[in-house]
Parts: C-alpha cells; structure tokens; sequence
C-alpha cells in the first residue's frame, strides 16, 4: 500500500511507517461523528416525547459538549504523563460506558439520567479529540500537518452520515410521539396520561439501542488499538512543565484568537444542524422528513471537506477559512430573511462551507505553537466546544418565542450563528495577514 502523498511528491501527507496507525487513529473520527450527529435530532425527539421546551430540551446539547469542557485539559494532563494511545484507549472506555448507560437511563424515563450518559459519554469524546487530532498532525511533517488533518477530518462527516441515517431511517419514524394528524400537528399532547406513558417507554427503547449498539463497535475498536503497536510520536524532546505551557500558549496571538474562534464556530455547527429539524417544522415537515435534510447537509460537508482539503494545496489555509467563512455568512443571511422553503434550503447549504472550518482553525492555532506544547494546546482547542453547549440553549429560548415581530422566531435565532461566522471570517483574514507579514 503506497502512502498518502501530495501530488508534487516534495513531502507524503503521510509516511509509510505511519499508515497503519493513521488509518486506525482516522476511524476514531468517524466514531466520534457518529455519537455528534445521532445526538442533534435527539433534542427534537425528547423534546416531544418527554413533553419539553425547546430551550430544556436543548439542555442535551448543554450535556454532551459540558462534557468535553470538563474533560480536555484532564485529557491533556493524562497524556502529557502517559502517552497517545493510552489517552486513545481510556478515551474509548469512557465512551463505552456512556453509551450503556443509556439502558438503564431508558428503563428510569428519566431525561436527567439520558443527559448525564451523554455527559459521560463525551468525557471519552474529549479524551479522542485531544488525542486523536494532534496525533495526526504528529504524523509526519509539520508543512503538511494541515492537510493531513483536514484528511483524517474527511472521515469524522462519514461517522456524521451514519448517525444521521440511523436518526432518520430508523429512530424518528419509529417515534410514535411524533404521529400527526390531517392538518399536520402531532396527536401525543391530545392523549391521556395512560397512552402517552405506554408510547413513552417505547419511544425511550427506540432512542435507545442505537447507543448500545454503538457502545459495542466502541468496545471491538478498542480491543484493536490495545493491541496494535504505535509509534511513540508524542515523547520526542525535553519535558515541561504545564505552567511554561500556558505561558507559551498564550503570548501566541494566532492561538488565543483559535481557541476563541473555534468556540464560536463549534457554536455555529451545532446550531445549524439541531435546529434544522425545528426550522423544517415550521414548515410543517415531520421530523423524519426533516431528518433527511440534515444528511444532505452532511453530505455537502463531505463533499467539500475533500475539495477544501485539495484546494488547500493552492490556497493557503487562513486565506481558504476566509473564502469559506463569507460562503457561510451569505447563506445564513438567506435563511434568516427568506421565509419558506428556499430558506431551508439556505440553511442547508451552510455546511459546504463549514466542511473545513474545524480542523482548519484547529491546524492554524497549533501551526506555531512549540511542540512540546501541543498536547495542552490541543486540549484548550478541544474545550472550545464548550460553544455547543451555550448557545444551543439560547436559540431554543428564541425558538420558543414562536415569531419576533412578523418573522417566525426560528428564522431570527439564525443570528446566532451569523455572529459565530463573522468570527470565523474575522480569523481568517486576521491569521492570513500575519503570515503574509
């Protein structure tokens, strides 16, 4: 098997001697994508089934990426003493058992127990994410560690498509919460108090096994990587101390605004692909109907992580995130001013040009940082996801007020992510110019 190369041949994305534990370390991504985007639907599912506000069911979100704000630097730590593929390893663990907790969270209907799985859950996703991401940059040079990560990224929208194909093909049209009547408004808040708990317990199952399942494949992958020899990538050079660390990290200017850029684009993304469904329902689409514009949301994010990554090979990286991010903003515009299908259609096209916003800021920010600060340097990236836990929760609070002036409230709690997209935009033009300096 030849190794990945770029198409000069002057430096291989990545070395033979990495392959193997490029494409293990690579599948993680998938597996990560698949607990992020079988997780956004869940809030339109417990928001229904568990009778909730759109801002409390939000709180799902709040769960799942608190999770990765607790958990990062912790991460960092433990591999700053121990190495990659222990932090891969405790990290796959950690997911296992989030996901098996969802069986007796589903036996108690009780939506706090599903929230704290999800909150154990991720601890392992932050503990993936803080080592799988600079793990990858680590394999190979640093002129194309960009690359090679937005390459390894490719694959996190692969793991994205199968949660979302297990969301819309087989969790939401199971849901019989979500069965509506002729005029299109769902039948469950019509029924007694007797019907809604007999639909209650099987809905719960159905939201359910996907987690097990999930939980399972988690367990045969870390079986594999336990017993796969890597290579030790993260020991080259002197120790230091995590103090001389956060001094480094932040008199580095490109950093700090990464860190702060990341948080607000994570925001972004979480934001256009859990509120999709709740656009689409005021439109008077069903949640399974809806689901599917998501998957094609994930699938133009597929699609063009691969053309971004190809075009990185002529534009530079800040440059491309800034082309990207004006992309992003015009779509976002549409769907907050175009009322109907159209702008659905807006809010769908927005993730062509988020395809390479995470792992571009992410190899940005480290692209100078020193490496022996890496770890805790990816571990502060990894925290800024915290932004999908703090705004979700606002733009459910704005759904909720059902319309601001003659527009529906759906439409304009999109500014939200408008914001998060000017910041984006904001870094690349910012970190584009310094290196032209």
């Amino acid at each position: 098997m030849k190794s990945v190369s770029s198409t000069a041949g002057k430096q291989p994305v990545v070395p033979r001697k990495y392959l193997v534990t490029f494409i293990l370390i690579t599948s993680l991504f998938a597996l990560w994508g698949f607990a992020n985007d079988i997780t956004n639907p869940m809030v339109a599912a417990f928001q229904t089934v568990m009778e909730l506000s759109a801002a409390k069911a939000s709180m799902v979100q709040f769960a799942f990426y608190g999770g990765y704000a607790t958990m990062a630097v912790p991460a960092a730590l433990f591999i700053r003493r121990f190495s990659y593929k222990s932090g891969i390893l405790l990290g796959l663990a950690l997911y296992a058992v989030g996901a098996f907790l969802f069986i007796p969270a589903a036996e108690f209907q009780q939506f706090t127990f599903f929230c704290l799985s999800l909150y154990i859950l991720t601890f392992g996703l932050a503990f993936l994410e803080t080592t799988a991401n600079p793990f990858i940059l680590s394999l190979g040079s640093k002129e194309t560690a960009t690359r090679r990560l937005n390459f390894a990224q490719a694959f996190n929208p692969v793991g994205s498509l199968s949660g979302m194909a297990v969301a819309s093909l087989i969790v939401l049209p199971n849901l019989i919460s979500d069965r509506r009547n002729e005029a299109g408004e769902i039948i469950f808040p019509t029924l007694d108090a007797a019907e809604k708990a007999q639909i209650r317990l099987h809905d719960l199952a159905v939201i359910r096994d996907p987690y097990v399942a999930i939980g399972l494949i988690v367990l045969v992958m870390l079986i594999v990587i336990a017993i796969t020899k890597m290579p030790r990538t993260d020991s080259d050079g002197p120790r230091v101390s995590a103090s001389e660390s956060l001094g480094r990290l932040w008199r580095n200017r490109e950093y700090r605004f990464g860190v702060l850029t990341q948080m607000f684009y994570v925001a972004a993304q979480i934001m256009v692909w859990t509120f999709i469904i709740q656009y689409a329902d005021n439109l008077h689409i069903n949640k399974a109907t809806a689901q599917n514009y998501n998957i094609l949301a994930m699938g133009l994010a597929l699609s063009f992580r691969f053309i971004g990554t190809y075009l990185m090979k002529y534009i530079a990286a800040p440059r491309l995130l800034a082309i990207f991010g004006i992309g992003a903003t015009c779509c976002t515009l549409g769907a907050i001013l175009i009322n109907g299908f159209a702008g659905l259609i807006f809010l769908v096209a927005i993730s062509a040009f988020m395809s390479i916003m995470f792992p571009s800021i992410y190899g940005i920010a480290l692209g100078r940082v020193d490496e022996r600060d890496t770890s805790l340097g990816s571990a502060f990236l990894v925290m800024a996801i915290v932004g999908g836990a703090l705004m979700p929760p606002i733009q459910g609070t704005i759904i909720d007020m059902g319309t601001i002036g003659n527009m529906p409230a759906v439409n304009v709690s999109f500014v939200l992510p408008l914001i998060c997209f000017l910041v984006v935009t904001a870094y690349g033009f910012t970190t584009s110019r310094l290196r032209l300096k």
